[in-house]
């Protein structure tokens, strides 16, 4: 279980979540070659790259759903690597997959209620309603009469009531129309200022600039670059570079 394992040293007290040379697999596929980065609480970081540059890859070997994984991934002081994906979830990292994995014969408020709670802090459903007022509206919908864009809304409620200090996002404005992108984007500078965490991936920088405080920039499975909110106006050029926009 992870309380039995040992605290790590050497990792900066403010550090949620330190990976240092990270490597994963797909069978032979050698899909990550050494990528580290850092976390504090209360941060939004975004990992930016084109299509198969290894984001997704980093996301589901935090949560150990890869083939085989090397290197350090600690959270909140804890070694992760050896964990199984289901401890690594009730260590407190929630993870929203593209795909969504919304339940689709069950209504949004089973939905909401499924997964269990890993920590307390978590959002109970009145405010969870509040902060996303379409779900509240098709409480008794089932998921699959859901949008896109509701279901997504749906995906990311689920982990905050599971109390998860630490949120893996995937491409949450995948497809979606510009108003819920907007939606989406208020949700995230809303959860922060709640006092999570968001590592999140998008394509999209011009979106991660209106809600991550650093970027980390991925291509073929490294990291590559690394970019503040603050440094992005004067980092374009760059950006475009390694995001082919």
């Amino acid at each position: 279980m992870p309380d039995a394992l040992p605290p790590v040293t050497g990792i900066k007290a403010e550090t949620m979540l330190a990976i240092r040379d990270l490597e994963a697999w797909y069978g032979e596929s050698h899909v990550l070659h050494g990528v580290s980065l850092d976390i504090r609480p209360g941060e939004v970081v975004t990992l930016l790259g084109r299509n198969g540059a290894g984001k997704t890859s980093t996301l589901r070997a935090i949560m150990g759903l890869v083939g085989r994984r090397s290197g350090s991934i600690v959270f909140e002081g804890r070694e992760t690597i050896r964990m199984s994906p289901d401890q690594i979830g009730r260590a407190g990292i929630g993870y929203c997959p593209e795909e969504r994995g919304i339940f689709a014969s069950l209504d949004v408020t089973e939905n909401l209620m499924l997964p269990p709670k890993v920590r307390e802090g978590g959002l109970d459903l009145p405010t969870i309603y509040s902060l996303f007022p379409n779900l509240k509206e098709r409480a008794r919908s089932q998921g699959t009469k859901l949008s896109g864009g509701e279901q997504q809304m749906l995906a990311i409620a689920r982990i905050l009531r599971t109390g998860a200090p630490l949120l893996l996002l995937d491409e949450p404005t995948e497809g979606l129309a510009p108003v819920i992108v907007q939606q989406i984007g208020r949700m995230i500078r809303e959860i922060k200022q709640r006092g999570f965490t968001v590592l999140l991936v998008e394509q999209n920088f011009r979106f991660a600039q209106t809600v991550a405080d650093r970027h980390y920039v991925m291509e073929h499975g490294r990291v590559v670059d690394s970019v503040t909110n603050q440094e992005m106006a004067s980092s374009l050029d760059r950006l475009h570079a390694y995001l082919g926009v």
